[in-house]
Order: structure tokens, then sequence, then C-alpha cells
């Protein structure tokens, strides 16, 4: 095991903070996936000769600098090292600080294997290889092993002070975690036995499911013993973490990652814990109408000339605060560079980072790509993650609008013939596909390969022209944000294509509109729709030292496990409620049907058990419906009958500013009842405890709709999981729903509410097995619960 005086960095890091200068720059030439580079790299080393060497093990030092990495490809007979680059479009518009930056990882990996085999001099070859067009442009030069050296040396020197800064940092880090207390003055019940799971799977190097209910404190209960878990064991080669990724489906799960991290810093000397929060573009972007090179954004301008003391500054100011997303907004302005691209800089540097699920589980996710190129150990937290199954289905999921071609193919028209070619052709495949559709949706198990083809050679066209011609939205008479959308739409549909299989299907979905004709069909969607995610996740869960999965509802415990792809030996444990049957006094409304047909005449009874309930004991109540046209409908009524009961509702679409006034009603002392929607904003991650919210109504079994696609995604799960269609479909994740909204209620142990279940299925024995063992649930007719 190296010293821990000993700085490890990869050869790429060390490169991009040494090498790179200028403006930042992203124009419309997005580069290759990862997926995509590997496969590139692959086609170029299989056209060299025999005894041609890939991906080779180099690495050197400097004083207390250890430099490594993997050469692309090494010829020894023609003594010639290459560095591969894969890239799309138009070769001369890849901008000169990237090419320097190339040159750069070409010449240290030439000083390196000069030094490593005794050679004194080498060939360097820079490989461009187009992924579109399959062409290789080969750059080279001659190194003399003397001249290699200097530049490697010149790097490492220009690298020096900040290694010396991280390592003294992390050492400082590692001392104050060794002696971190936990920040409350004891546990409460239920959460010293997560910890100890959590600690005992970060030391294995395995994957945990936590279900933990609502309210013991799951956010410190995981993040504190990760954090003892950082420093390494001298006595265990390969022990410890580097970073420590919390991830969350929504902003308040964020928000209570931060706060609780922010307690357990105040108990560290001297707070040596950098905490960083990512953020979305469009929340951090400063300048949203321009775009992202110097010619555009001042702040992309000499971004990286500027990004050294902004880098400084930031891990300056984690000393005295997180970086949270004010604070590195703060920073990146005093310096002139994007809060967005310097909060993905800080990454690099940060201990923990809070941010959402797509930074590790997307297909372009930033932490998982530092991490597989930096080869860090880390631990990865996924909070409330029952929402990790539809949340990564949508991540591997993507759609194309008819609607958007026909304008792109309007407008190309008069401006660009290749590009007007292209469409059309797109348009016909389009067409050929739902000329023969006699339903208005329609799936298939197997991509329609002429479209995909089609789809690819348009991008290809559309790719180089926008190379070419910078200003071509405005040419095309298209807002820049319509030709990105569609461009992106359509790449993303063409990169799933390549990885499609059993886990998604293939569909099309005719639109509503003006009766078809034969040279103008109705416009419809086309979607890669991800059924199964877990082979798209494995490579995920298996990249991280640990991974730790917990949420109140996780249950059952194989249904996660065969959605997400969990590895076998996942450790699995279930923390007991420290909440008693006498806090929650569950009823079960039995003389009440929510199912589809019988919903008008639920109205009434639903009105009836939320007015006696508040009449029996007035409060703040929340009421959840499955959809806004049902919340509309008794809302309605209830006005009508009781005006004088306070109540308000959820909108679709609402602002966070509308959101936060909805919350803001719930205060000790105020009554009233806010109706919602099952599973939206204020169904899971709110808390409201004490007065704050006394009681819930649940006018639903939760279950998704049953709509075509769902019956897909039914019959498919039956055929891969057999004899579980329709429990993984409807039944599981509607009543994960229902406990999660459930949970709003009792948030202490000394909390005590109403909950009032709205459906004569609560009382069948297989829902009521999927509801949390603590509930003694009593089955009602119209009486009230709570007297």
């Amino acid at each position: 095991m190296p010293s821990a005086s000993v700085y490890t960095v990869a050869v790429r890091a060390l490169c991009e903070f040494t090498a790179k200068r200028g403006d930042l720059d992203l124009r419309f030439t997005p580069s290759p996936t990862g997926a995509e580079g590997v496969e590139g790299h692959g086609v170029v080393t299989a056209r060299r000769g025999v005894g041609y060497q890939t991906e080779v093990a180099l690495s050197g030092d400097w004083g207390p600098l250890r430099v490594r990495g993997r050469a692309d490809g090494w010829d020894p007979v023609a003594r010639r090292l290459e560095e591969i680059k894969t890239y799309r479009g138009d070769l001369a518009h890849v901008p000169d600080n990237h090419r320097q930056l190339h040159w750069a990882q070409a010449r240290v990996y030439g000083a390196l294997i000069c030094h490593q085999l005794g050679l004194q001099q080498v060939a360097l070859a820079l490989v461009y290889y187009n992924i579109d067009t399959r062409q290789e442009t080969v750059f080279t030069e001659t190194g003399e092993a003397a001249t290699l050296q200097a530049f490697f040396e010149e790097q490492c020197r220009h690298f020096a002070a900040w290694s010396a800064q991280e390592t003294a940092h992390r050492a400082a880090r590692d001392e104050a975690l060794r002696a971190l207390a936990f920040p409350m003055p004891a546990f409460r019940t239920g959460q010293r036995e997560l910890a100890e799971a959590v600690y005992r799977a970060a030391r294995a190097g395995r994957c945990l499911m936590a279900q933990a209910p609502t309210g013991i404190g799951k956010t410190v209960g995981t993040l504190f013993p990760l954090l003892r878990a950082m420093p390494p064991d001298a006595s265990r080669a390969g022990s410890g973490l580097d970073k420590v990724f919390y991830l969350a489906a929504k902003t308040p799960g964020r928000q209570l990652a931060l706060d609780a991290l922010q307690s357990l810093r105040a108990g560290l000397p001297k707070a040596p814990l950098r905490v960083l929060e990512l953020v979305a573009r469009d929340k951090a972007c400063e300048h949203p109408d321009k775009a992202c090179h110097g010619e555009s954004c001042p702040l992309a301008r000499g971004f990286y000339d500027r990004l050294s003391a902004a880098r400084q500054a930031a891990v300056d100011a984690a000393g005295a605060g997180l970086l949270a997303r004010e604070r590195v907004r703060a920073v990146a302005l005093q310096h002139q560079v994007c809060p967005y691209y310097l909060a993905q800089e800080l990454a690099r540097w940060a201990d923990a980072v809070v941010g959402d699920y797509n930074y590790w589980f997307d297909t372009s996710a930033l932490l998982f790509a530092l991490t597989q190129m930096d080869g860090w150990r880390v631990a990865v937290l996924v909070d409330e993650a029952h929402n990790l199954v539809e949340r990564a289905r949508s991540m591997y999921s993507a759609e194309l609008e008819q609607g958007a071609l026909r304008a792109l193919r309007r407008s190309a028209a008069p401006v660009s013939p290749p590009l007007k070619r292209a469409l059309d052709r797109l348009n016909r495949h389009w067409n050929a596909l739902q000329r023969e559709q006699r339903t208005p949706y329609a799936a298939s198990q197997a991509l329609p390969d002429a479209f995909v083809e089609a789809l690819n050679r348009t991008l290809a066209t559309l790719t180089d022209l926008q190379a070419d011609q910078p200003a071509l939205a405005g040419e095309l008479a298209l807002s820049g944000a319509d030709l990105q959308r569609f461009y992106f739409d359509a790449l993303h549909f063409a990169r799933l294509a390549e990885s499609f299989g059993p886990h998604s299907l293939f569909d099309i979905t005719l639109r509503p509109g003006r009766a078809p004709l034969p040279e103008r069909p109705a416009a419809s969607t086309l979607c890669i729709r991800n059924l199964v995610p877990a082979p798209h996740l494995q490579p995920r869960l298996a990249a991280a030292q640990a991974v730790v999965l917990f949420s109140a509802t996780l249950s059952p415990q194989a249904y996660h496990a065969d959605l997400l792809g969990l590895p076998a030996n996942t450790a699995w444990i279930d923390v007991p409620s420290p909440f008693t049957a006498r806090q929650l006094s569950v009823g079960v409304a039995r003389h009440i049907s929510t199912r589809w047909a019988d919903r008008s005449r639920s109205l009434a009874p639903i009105v009836d058990a939320i007015a006696g309930q508040f009449a029996a004991r007035p409060g703040l109540y929340l009421a959840f419906f499955s959809s806004y046209d049902y919340l509309d409908q008794v809302f309605a009524l209830l006005r009508e009958q009781h005006p004088d009961l306070p109540c308000w509702e959820q909108q679709r679409q609402m602002p966070e500013a509308a959101r936060e006034a909805f919350l803001a009603r719930f205060m000790p002392g105020a009554q009233g009842v806010g109706f919602a929607v099952l599973g939206g904003a204020f169904a899971e991650g709110i808390d409201l405890p004490g007065e704050r919210l006394i009681g819930a109504f649940i006018a639903t079994l939760g279950l998704p709709q049953v709509n075509p696609v769902n019956e897909q995604i039914r019959a498919r799960m039956e055929a891969v999981f057999v004899g579980r269609g329709y429990d993984y479909t409807y039944l599981y994740p509607g009543l994960q729903k229902v406990v999660q909204a459930a949970g709003r209620v009792i948030r202490s142990p000394v909390d005590e509410g109403v909950l009032v279940l709205m459906d004569d299925r609560f009382s069948r024995a297989e829902v009521r097995a999927l509801l949390p063992a603590w509930w003694e649930a009593r089955e009602t007719g119209s009486e009230q619960f709570r007297e």
C-alpha cells in the first residue's frame, strides 16, 4: 500500500489540471458516449497488427507525486504509442485547447513508457476516430526521452503545490473522521442498527438494501457510518473511501443531506470535509439565452485561464461552510467563470457530493465517469430508493415527436438541400412504420432497422452542418432551443437503439388531430421504452465500493432486486419501526370504492368522511387522490357542501413558489385540509411534525392506470418474472406510494395522528401484507375514525 504521503493522480486528470487553457467551448458537436468511445477504441485497435498492445498500464513518480494511467495502444515493433480520441462532426472544429490537452496526455504517456522500457525515443500518434464515418485521422511526432521527461516534470511541478495541499487535506480529513462523533445526544430507536449495517457494507465492499421507517433519521444514520468508513485501515490493503456520493430523487432530499452533513462537519476540528452540491444546468446557468462557448457567453470566455484561481478560492471557502449552490455561484461570479462547470470541476476535489440520481446512473453520468477515470473508491447512497425504478426507466427511455421533425423539414427546405434530403428520408421511414397501424398504440419487441439507419444518417448530416454553420438555427428559422431539443432527442434515441434488448420495447403512439391523408399520415410519437433497468444499472452498481439503497418502502425485497439488478450478495436490513399503533389510528373505509367505475358514487362518501373527521378533531390534514381530475371533483364538492372548512389544492405543474405557499399553510395553530396527488410533490420528502399535520386521507390504492403501455409492461414482467406481472406493474408500485404518503403523519416518537384508507380493497389480505406491520388497521363503515 502506498505511503500516505504519496499523492496518486491519473494522467488525464493531471493534464486537464495543467494543460487546459482558453475558452469553455461546448458547441453543437456532442462527444460520443462512453460506450461509443469504448467501441471506437476497439475498432481502431482491431485494425492494428499482431503484437499490438492495448490498455498498457504505465506509472511514474516525481517526488511525492505518483502519476498513473493506461495508454490506449502500443506497437512494440514500431515503438509507437497511440492516444485514441473519438469524436463526431468535423475534426477541424475540435477546439485548439482540446487538441493541446490530447497532445499533453500523449506526451506524458510517452515519458512514462520511455522510462519504463528504457527507450531513448518514441513515436507518438494522436488518432482521431469519427464515430459516424468510421474514419481515422492520425497526427504523429517523434519524442525524445529527455524532452518528454522534461515535459512530464513540468506538468508535475505545475501540479505539485495543489497535490501537496490535497495530501495535507486528505490526512487531516481522515484523522478527523476517525474521531467523528455522532452529532446527536443519542441514537434514535433503529438508527444505530441502520448505521452499523451501513458501516459493515462499506467495509466489506458490498451493496445494502435498508428498509427503515420514516422519522428515525435515515439521512444522518447512513452518512455518519460512511464518513467513519472513509479513513483507510492500516492493517487492510485497499480499505477506506475516497468519496461519498449522496443521491436524491428530489430537491428536499438533497437539502436534508446538506443539513445532515453540516451537522456532522460541526463536530470536526477545522471542519476538514469538503461537501459539494451539484444542481442541474438550467438551475445554475447565469446566461440561459447564450450558448456555452467563448464567442457567446462571457463566463465561458477564458474559463480555463481563470479556473485555477476560482478552484482555489472554492476549496478555501469549503473550510468555512458547504459548497452548496449559492456559495459555488458566489465564487464563480467573483472569478467570472460558469457556476455549473465550476461545480463539475470541484467534484474532483470534494469529499462528499450531494446531487440527483442522474449523476451516477444516467447515460452520461458525471460522477460515474470521474470515478472510472480516476479509479476512486466511492460509496453511493441512494435516498428514497423506491424511486429509482421509475427514474432509471426514464433515463434509459427515449422519445421522438414527429411534429418536431416536420417543423425542421419545413424550415430546412430553402436553406440546406442535403439536410432536407436526410430529413425527407427519415420521414418516409417514419410514415412507413405507422402506415399499417390500425390502433392508436402499437408495441414491438424489435427495432425497425431501416428507420434507425435513416436516423443515424440524419444525425451525421445535422452534426456536420452545425459544425460548419454555427448560426444554423437562425438560418432554419428555428429557435436554438428547438433545434437543440430535436437533435439531442434524436441522439439519445440512436444511442439507446444500440443497447436495445429484452429489457426494452419499441412503441408507436398516434397523436389525435386532423384526419390523416395518404400523403400526410397522422403525427406520431416513437419510443424506446425501458421496462427493466437492471442491465443498464448493473455496471454502475459494480463500479462503487459500496452502494446503500434506503427507503421506508423497499418491500418486497425481490421486486427492487430484480428490476434494479442488485448483486446476488446484496445485504438486507429491515429496521423495526420505533412507532406504535397507539400513535396512529388507522381506519379502512370499506364502504368506499375508488375504482374508475365507482368514482362518481365515491365523491359524497369521501367528502362526508373528510368533513366528519375534521369536525371531530380540527387540525391540519392532507388528502391524497389518484389524479388531478379526481382531486378536483372531491374538492369542488367539499367546497360546496362545507364552505366553512378551510381547504386548498395542489395545482398542475406547480412552480416552486406555489409549492412553498402550499406547505406554508401547515403551521402550528392552523386548520384545514390540503388536497394533493398521490406520488406528487407533497406525498413524500416533506416534514410536517407535530401539529403541522395530524392526519391523512388516502382515496386510492395508487395503482397505475390500466392502459396499453402498462399492459405491455405487465406482459413483459410476466414473461421475465413469471407469476409476478400484475404485482410488479400495478400492486407494488401503487402501495409504495400509499405508505410514503402515510409516512407524512408520524414523524417523531411523540407525534400522534389519524390515517384513513378509503377503499374496500385495503381490507384484502394481499394488500394488508404490504402495509407496515406496526399499523393496526380497523375496518369501519361510514362512522368516523377519531371521535
